[in-house]
């Protein structure tokens, strides 16, 4: 089975080549944000530390906190939940390929599970880039809501995912992943078209 994989950080583009390149290859698309809520409780009844962290917390303990702590633990999140991940992957019935993306994959996963570096690509976005796109998204109040001080609790949450992305970019240069910033100029169909050539898909 041919497996693709789409790493890199939130608001990136990747669901969204990933669903270009599905339909127009007709791979499967398995995407690993439908099923993180599941992964993390998983996780907490295994008893694996940052998950069950975690799922006890509610939005001021999450949001509130300083922004490297908080992606620390998301990098610690997505190694306890790796295999969950995987588990799911090999249970796909496709008779062509897979393309799949999320955070989860981080480079080093990729890396340790053996994945060549024309099946794996990470896309991460600008600063500024990123965080016009979190604001026109009408899920960002909700995930917020509890927070005493909800801009303070935004602007965590971007930093947050700054450093996540700057660390996707540093391992991916350092286990000798390609990496693509967006930073908005370019045309979804182009980095779709990026990607596809970089999976070598015809």
């Amino acid at each position: 089975m041919n497996i693709y994989y789409i790493g890199g950080s939130p608001c990136a583009g990747k669901s969204s080549v990933a669903e270009i390149l599905s339909k127009k290859h007709d791979l499967y698309y398995f995407k690993t944000d439908d099923f993180l809520d599941r992964y993390r409780q998983t996780g907490a009844r295994k008893g694996y530390p940052v998950c069950r962290k975690v799922t006890r917390m509610n939005a001021e303990q999450v949001w509130m906190r300083e922004s490297l702590l908080q992606c620390e633990e998301e990098f610690e999140i997505y190694r306890e939940i790796y295999e969950f991940v995987t588990a799911d992957l090999k249970q796909i019935d496709w008779k062509g390929g897979i393309i799949t993306e999320g955070t989860a994959y981080l480079p080093e996963l990729m890396k340790q599970s053996g994945i060549s570096g024309v099946r794996y690509i990470s896309i991460t976005p600008a600063k500024e880039f990123q965080i016009s796109r979190y604001r026109k998204r009408n899920f960002v109040p909700l995930v917020l809501e509890g927070c005493s001080d909800k801009e303070k609790a935004f602007c965590n949450w971007m930093d947050r995912d700054i450093l996540f992305a700057q660390e996707v970019r540093r391992q991916c240069h350092e286990e000798n992943y390609v990496s693509v910033i967006n930073d908005g100029t370019m045309e979804l169909k182009e980095l779709a078209d990026m990607v596809a050539t970089h999976f070598e898909l015809k």
